[in-house]
């Protein structure tokens, strides 16, 4: 199983959110590169990046520094999320190099977008599924919809996704612990990987989501308990990856 340590970008820094909100945030670097290279040094083998601005505001706006972190470190996956609405801002992420890109708002409203970038991108697309309570939230987190997290996910893994990526916004970075339960039901319910996000606070998590791991969750990522220390990210990432899938 693999830990993935996440970096949220906005305005160009490295920054951490409670419950999606964008007033809520706390500022850990003014260099996401430096910040990128860290968790390259101790062990990550993935890198999850999300453009706050660009979930907000619908398109990139942190691209420069997506760019930079791609190009510092080729030797390590990238995957991004936030703002990706039209098939012009995938090709530009997949052209500078980054692996996978991640459909969130665009696969609630419009879910025939991601079927069509699944077939013309192979292996590329993840869509992310952000939910609380069971229902998916759109915009930021901003809203809930009326989508079934299980229902939605089977849909896209018909559509040829590569994978789900499922947070439990309730817990995101509430340090609260990771959401296990409903994680590992959305794995049993779909034959594509799933990647938990949200909660993860300390060994324990990491220890349970392993255990559930061959349900068919490859990975687990990681952000506040990074930064704020609760959690050392070279230890953790061995403990998972001590976990066969």
């Amino acid at each position: 199983m693999l830990l993935i340590p996440a970096i949220d970008l906005k305005e160009g820094k490295c920054v951490r959110l409670r419950q999606g909100r964008m007033e809520d945030d706390t500022v850990f670097s003014d260099d996401p590169v430096a910040v990128a290279g860290k968790w390259v040094a101790a062990g990550a083998k993935r890198i999850h990046l999300v453009d706050l601005d660009g979930a907000f505001a619908g398109k990139p706006r942190n691209a420069e520094v997506i760019h930079a972190i791609v190009e510092a470190y080729p030797d390590v996956p990238v995957q991004i999320g936030g703002g990706i609405r039209d098939e012009e801002t995938i090709q530009g992420y997949l052209d500078a190099g980054v692996e996978y890109v991640i459909i969130g708002t665009k696969a609630v409203n419009a879910p025939h977008f991601v079927k069509d970038m699944a077939i013309e991108y192979p292996r590329r697309i993840i869509v992310g599924l952000d939910a609380k309570d069971g229902k998916v939230a759109i915009d930021g987190w901003s809203k809930l919809s009326r989508h079934d997290v299980i229902d939605l996910a089977q849909h896209f893994e018909d559509d040829g996704v590569e994978a789900i990526i499922y947070t439990d916004i309730s817990r995101d970075g509430m340090m609260q612990g990771v959401n296990v339960d409903a994680t590992a039901r959305l794995a049993q319910a779909i034959r594509i990987p799933v990647i938990a996000s949200g909660g993860i606070t300390n060994l324990a998590d990491i220890r349970a989501l392993g255990v559930a791991s061959g349900d068919g969750i490859i990975g687990a990522i990681t952000g506040r308990a990074i930064y704020e220390g609760t959690l050392d990210f070279a230890e953790a990432a061995k403990l998972a990856e001590s976990f066969a899938i």
